[in-house]
């Protein structure tokens, strides 16, 4: 799902922080369902590839999905959309 220039959500003309204008998107997507809590999202280079932005950007975006608490990010796992706190699954089996 590479986007390209004329169809990114990403106007760098807009008076917005180019990672806030990610991040607004992920979130939207996470919130419209197209990203369900569980699901991997593509790694800070290929987000960077998919957004037409710098992988930098695509970190500082990631970051602003966490302390939203939209993601979770594992190290050496990758980052995941976060399950609201009332589905977070069991692992006592309850």
């Amino acid at each position: 799902m590479a986007a390209e220039a004329s169809d990114s959500p990403i106007n760098p003309n807009k008076i917005a922080y180019v990672y806030m204008q990610v991040a607004d998107h992920v979130a939207a997507r996470i919130a419209s369902g197209e990203l369900r809590p569980g699901a991997r999202l593509s790694g800070e280079r290929d987000l960077g590839t998919e957004y037409g932005v710098a992988y930098l950007t695509a970190r500082r975006a990631i970051r602003e999905l966490r302390e939203r608490g939209l993601v979770v990010t594992l190290p050496a796992k990758g980052t995941f959309v976060a399950y609201p706190e009332e589905q977070e699954p069991n692992d006592d089996g309850a």
